[in-house]
């Protein structure tokens, strides 16, 4: 007989619709592929050198459990010239991505039963990831309005004696939506004074469009101690496939979680940290261009968006996402169960446009879409979407 865990863990909706691309594709079907959140960009070539270069020196044998001591120091150089965030070398830890740096905290922080406080909408491996820990994943309502940020009063009326973790995506996936730092102070003082520790998904972070972004831990001593700051090169330098994240927290909690990663995969590839230092040392402005081409596609889609009747959204600050309010088409769109599955089938079936149902998020009313892809592919798949609701209205 197989875990018991594996009858309430929901596969992953952006897996499974990628792997419904690719089947798509294979079969000769031209789908516009509007759902992943991967930077079309390639790993900066410096990085890359670095990381051959690495190779060639036979850097290949084991190393630190919590990342070469190179990694770790210039992530803590970033912390503090790039997030006012002062943490040494023995406070990181380094990981197979962010997912497994997020586990390892999850692992460290919470025994079963403990109840892990998730505002929605959160990222759909959020909920999963509490649940293989055998944790109480505790969804919060928050607002439209406020655009989807939590608030000080939405927390305090979530608060049980078995909570004992926060999960705040910053900025967010699905939503864009960045917090500002009276927001943030607002919740970590709930978060000191009930004596629960805040995991903070800061791996957007560098993906934003203003000059607003805070990050929890910098707020206060009391704020870092209580924080496990989640983030990596996946999305800031188009790393996706090489796996690599790190967390900053304090102390006590980055040796237990070291001690944890020891026995489960010992450490990150080396490649991958070699090629990540040189990417965090040698390539700012690559990232720089990255970011300004996001933000260009950012005001090219909502100005598109904005012409499209019976659709809203949440106007994004910083990641690579739309998150669009389809909820008046609903009288009008027969569905069974979820409007936002059956709404993105029909899509995908209908006019080979892939995008992400809000459900897995949370909220059944929403699609998402990525605009981490060419100008002329979300242009067209906005321009299908507007010819879909336009269909389902006129009925």
């Amino acid at each position: 007989m197989l875990s018991s865990r594996l009858s309430f863990i929901t596969p992953s909706y952006t897996i499974g619709i990628s792997s419904k691309v690719k089947e798509m594709k294979n079969s000769g079907i031209d789908v516009i592929n509007l759902s992943i959140g991967e930077p079309d960009f390639t790993v900066p070539s410096t990085a890359k050198a670095y990381g051959i270069d690495s190779l060639n020196k036979d850097c290949t044998k084991y190393d630190l459990v919590p990342g070469i001591t190179i990694l770790r120091e210039e992530i803590c150089k970033k912390l503090l010239n790039e997030n006012n965030c002062n943490y040494s070398p023995d406070e990181i830890v380094v990981s197979s991505g962010a997912k497994h740096s997020i586990t390892n905290a999850l692992l460290t922080i919470t025994d079963p039963g403990d109840e892990v406080l998730l505002p929605k909408p959160y990222w759909v491996s959020y909920s999963e990831m509490v649940k293989i820990v055998n944790a109480v994943p505790v969804p919060i309502d928050t607002k439209k309005e406020n655009s989807f940020k939590l608030t000080r009063e939405e927390l305090e009326k979530s608060i049980t004696d078995k909570t004992k973790l926060l999960i705040l995506n910053n900025p967010s996936n699905p939503t864009g939506s960045i917090y500002t730092k009276e927001e943030l102070i607002a919740i970590v003082d709930v978060c000191i004074e009930k004596g629960i520790y805040i995991l903070a998904d800061e791996i957007y972070e560098r993906i934003r469009f203003n000059n607003d972004f805070v990050s929890v831990a910098s707020i206060s001593e009391k704020a870092k101690d209580i924080t496990v700051t989640i983030n990596g090169f996946a999305k800031s330098a188009a790393m996706t496939g090489l796996r690599l994240g790190y967390s900053a927290s304090n102390k006590t909690i980055a040796k237990a979680m070291s001690s944890i990663q020891g026995h489960l995969v010992s450490h990150p590839s080396l490649t991958a940290q070699y090629i990540g230092y040189s990417a965090l040392k040698d390539c700012t402005k690559d990232i720089d261009h990255m970011v300004e081409t996001y933000k260009q596609r950012r005001d090219l889609i909502t100005a598109k968006l904005d012409t499209i009747p019976d659709v809203d959204y949440i106007y994004p600050n910083g990641a690579f996402y739309v998150f669009i309010d389809i909820s008046k088409v609903a009288d009008k769109f027969k569905y069974n169960k979820s409007l936002s599955i059956e709404f993105c089938d029909q899509f995908l079936s209908e006019y080979r446009v892939a995008v992400v149902p809000g459900i897995a998020f949370g909220l059944d009313n929403y699609i998402r879409i990525s605009y981490a892809c060419s100008e002329e592919t979300f242009l067209t798949g906005l321009d299908k979407l507007n010819e879909f609701v336009k269909s389902i209205m006129s009925k």
